[in-house]
């Protein structure tokens, strides 16, 4: 897993690391990253045209030494400051290596735009006089220094017009707002480089997945389907029974060994997948060790009566759709669970439950966890979970085709399977979150996805090596 720091535990990091080194050594190390990077995306080198847009800070300087290393290969480097004011000592290497310094108007026609307005410490939208070169920068090829100027880089929020980047080239860690919120949009292709602060940076309470981070539990030699663990699914109903079969479509690949389903669709279950075990109720449905209630559960007596079984259980528990809407009014039967409860609304589903989710979705994610003791799911573009003691996950994985009715059951289903397995509440729904979206962008690959596809094709994920998944990137479930 990678860590994901906030800006004042980055700052604070870099300046420990800078006062035992000589002045400038970091800038010039995040300067040769960005001239490596922007190499690669010109294809080219001698004769190439790079434009880059300076502010007074310290990207301001980055871009301005990365200029200098592009102008002694042979490029055709012109520098424009927003402010007037710079580092002397990057200026003078930008010239001194036969870069120039132009006004906007004078700027001509470049193959790559080096972003280095505004850096970590930047508070609020962009102000005058950047908003002329932002809108220079719309459409073009754009290499952003460690941040788009004008993301707030531990929300996300863009509170006006930003850069949007087709690489980010990321400064020793990872910031927030390049993973979550609209940031994660404009921050495009985000490139992380190692600039020596590691060792300075602390345990991270946020953290990325990677692939090799996602691991389905394999059945041993000794493994039987009880050892494997059992789910229950208590979902559908006879307006939507579809929820229930996508919910335990994607529950049966989790890991676990059995399925236990509990509703109103027992028949069609069945019929779709005759290795499910099925019962009407979850009374009758026999020893689990995880549920998950609630996708297409409705609002009726019967529905909040599977509800209240469910959570009475001394097991783990994943509460969806329906589930959280009944949950919203009965939070008496959440304040009784003592084991791990995973809540996976959407915007609109933690609003009932916590109030607005507002600019901050990590920080709304960790407040809902803390208040109510149990770990937050939060559905969205991307995807944030929290557990209650303020660890947290950011999902790197994901499609705009997630927005789909159902593709929210498939998601529950697999968490709940993952628990069922034994994982760890946070860790269960990070990993099902990261497998979701690449099975996403796996059916995306060959048109419009519904989230009868995604079934599928997280069948097909988890039977792929991580190297040979497809890299798409996008949004979150619905």
């Amino acid at each position: 897993m990678r860590g994901v720091w906030t800006t004042g535990e980055i700052r604070a990091a870099e300046r420990r690391v800078m006062a035992g080194l000589p002045d400038g050594a970091l800038m010039a190390r995040a300067a040769r990253a960005i001239a490596v990077t922007a190499c690669e995306l010109i294809g080219f080198s001698y004769g190439a045209r790079v434009l880059l847009l300076v502010g007074a800070g310290d990207n301001g300087g980055d871009a301005l030494y990365a200029g200098a290393e592009l102008a002694r290969r042979g490029m055709a480097v012109q520098a424009v400051l927003a402010t007037g004011r710079t580092s002397p000592e990057p200026l003078a290497a930008l010239r001194a290596a036969g870069g120039r310094v132009v006004e906007l108007a004078g700027a001509g026609p470049a193959d790559l735009i080096i972003d280095g307005l505004v850096g970590i410490g930047a508070q609020g939208p962009l102000r005058e006089p950047m908003l002329p070169l932002v809108e220079h920068a719309r459409g073009r090829r754009v290499l952003a220094v460690d941040l788009p100027s004008g993301v707030d880089p531990n929300t996300g929020v863009v509170a006006g017009p930003a850069i949007e980047a087709e690489v980010t080239v990321c400064m020793g860690a990872y910031k927030p707002g390049l993973l979550v919120g609209p940031g994660r949009l404009h921050a495009g292709r985000v490139l992380l480089v190692d600039i020596g602060i590691d060792a300075e940076l602390g345990e991270p309470s946020l953290r990325r997945l990677e692939p090799a981070d996602v691991r389905i539990e394999q059945p041993g030699p000794t493994d039987d389907k009880y050892t494997r663990g059992v789910v229950g699914v208590a979902a559908g109903s006879a307006s939507y029974p579809g929820a229930a079969l996508l919910c335990v479509g994607s529950a049966r690949l989790g890991g676990v060994g059995a399925v236990r389903y509990a509703g109103h669709a027992a028949a069609e279950v069945v019929r779709a997948h005759p290795e499910v075990l099925v019962t009407d109720t979850v009374t009758g449905a026999g020893r689990v060790q995880a549920w998950v209630v609630g996708p297409g559960l409705g609002s009726g007596d019967d529905a909040v009566e599977a509800l209240a079984a469910v959570l009475a259980a001394d097991v783990p528990v994943v509460v969806d759709a329906d589930g959280l809407n009944l949950l919203a009014e009965r939070r008496a039967l959440l304040e009784r669970r003592t084991a791990p409860t995973v809540l996976t609304p959407h915007d609109r589903e933690f609003a009932r439950l916590f109030g607005e989710v507002g600019d901050d979705r990590i920080g709304a994610a960790r407040r809902a966890a803390a208040e109510a003791g149990v770990t937050v799911l939060l559905k969205g573009y991307a995807t944030v979970v929290a557990e209650p003691d303020g660890t947290g996950y950011l999902n790197p994985t994901g499609e705009p085709a997630l927005a789909t009715a159902g593709s929210g059951d498939v998601l529950a289903g697999l968490v709940g399977s993952l628990l069922g397995t034994g994982m760890q509440p946070g860790r269960a729904a990070a990993t099902a979150a990261y497998l979701h979206g690449r099975a996403a962008a796996r059916a995306a690959l060959d048109g419009p996805v519904v989230a009868g596809h995604l079934v599928a094709a997280l069948h097909t994920e988890l039977s792929t090596p991580p190297s040979s998944m497809p890299g798409r990137g996008g949004a979150s479930p619905a």
